[in-house]
């Protein structure tokens, strides 16, 4: 029977989502949990891998189990098992041919900015500290040159295999990108596309908090998008502000 499921999770723990023999996962973690609880290999196939320190609240995943499983028990166990780090919300049937990643049409990510003076303990392990003042206005009007299709290679890291689909095509096609805020000192970057190359997001905001700052001018999102290097980007924003926040898939 193939399922699917969403779940949320903490991704300070975690060395990102994919399974690595030598490091916790939340893919590690999870394979591991479902396939003592129903007595079969279970392999889960997400919506979007996260890296090490991203967190997740609309993750979707595909798995198949034994026609006979009890989803709800298996989901109560799960989150017995995982919780408080990874929590199952929903868990159900779905269509033989399901597939989390392949049929997804379209992924957004948060990332939260806290912007004042000094930091907060508390919110640490979900945002970025910037100190200095953040011009919103400036950051969403650098916003206006991602919406569209580009080669986004001067954000994105290439993978290990050079020879990957993944290495070679860097186009993506942004529908929305916006910040709101600020609310009780926060700063919410949201950004929605069908996909995302890797630590994209993160590379984005790397560039947008500057030119908030007033470190680059608001042309600097163009000009480092028509760099294609990605060495124009600098240094990505850190991963625990990133949420994977929610996952579109076909009406019907």
């Amino acid at each position: 029977m193939r399922v699917r499921a969403e779940i949320a999770y903490d991704g300070a723990p975690f060395h990102g989502f994919a399974v690595n023999r030598d490091v916790r996962t939340i893919a590690g973690d999870l394979e591991a949990v479902l396939s003592r609880v129903v007595g079969s290999e279970v392999v889960v196939t997400c919506a979007g891998r996260t890296d090490r320190g991203v967190h997740a609240a609309g993750q979707v995943l595909s798995f198949d189990v034994p026609d006979d499983v009890d989803l709800a028990k298996l989901r109560r166990s799960v989150n017995r098992l995982c919780a408080p780090s990874i929590v199952m919300s929903t868990l159900e049937s779905a269509d033989d041919d399901f597939d989390a990643r392949f049929n997804a049409t379209g992924r957004t990510y948060r990332y939260r900015v806290l912007n004042r003076p000094f930091p907060d303990p508390l919110l640490s392990p979900t945002t970025w500290h910037v100190p200095d003042p953040l011009d919103v206005s400036a950051m969403n009007t650098a916003c206006g040159d991602l919406i569209g299709e580009h080669d986004f290679t001067s954000f994105c890291r290439r993978r290990k295999n050079p020879l990957s689909e993944s290495a070679k095509m860097m186009v993506r096609r942004i529908e929305a990108a916006e910040w709101s805020g600020p609310a009780d000192d926060i700063l919410v970057f949201e950004i929605t596309a069908s996909a995302f190359c890797h630590q994209m997001v993160r590379s984005i905001v790397g560039v947008l908090v500057p030119i908030g700052a007033g470190w680059l001018p608001v042309t600097g999102m163009s000009a480092v998008l028509a760099a294609l290097d990605r060495q124009a980007a600098g240094k990505p924003a850190p991963p625990q502000g990133l949420s994977l926040w929610s996952v579109r898939y076909p009406v019907g």
